[in-house]
């Protein structure tokens, strides 16, 4: 499962850091007093994602070091959901701007269960 592209040829990462760069111009629209909660949160933990999969995969070798990133990117994941939800209940995204949002998360999720599950496909060669 080795690519030349290392962390970055992995699927789930561009997700999940397509879905990051989303957030931050999302975010941009919220109101100022929430710079220093809700924005900083929702950008920090979508950041995270991606973050701890390019980390887990330079750790690859070590495999419960490599389940444990894994793990730390779908609990990001899961508080980016929360952080999305509460944009929402706040009027500062759309009922439908979260659903999707949801969905794709959702699915970075199933991928990274999928690699944790069969880490032994992404060991170096």
């Amino acid at each position: 499962m080795e690519n030349q592209a290392g962390h970055r040829g992995l699927k789930v990462y561009q997700l999940s850091y397509q879905l990051a760069m989303e957030i931050f111009h999302i975010s941009r629209s919220f109101p100022k007093e929430e710079t220093y909660s809700l924005t900083d949160q929702i950008r920090r933990s979508s950041r995270s994602v991606p973050a701890n999969i390019a980390e887990a995969y330079r750790k690859r070798q070590y495999t419960k070091h490599f389940v444990s990133k894994l793990s730390d990117a779908d609990g990001e994941g899961s508080e980016t959901q929360v952080w999305i939800e509460t944009s929402r209940d706040c009027g500062y995204l759309s009922t439908e701007k979260c659903a999707e949002l949801i969905e794709r998360y959702e699915e970075v999720g199933r991928m990274l269960g999928g690699m944790m599950s069969n880490p032994e496909r992404f060991l170096p060669k």
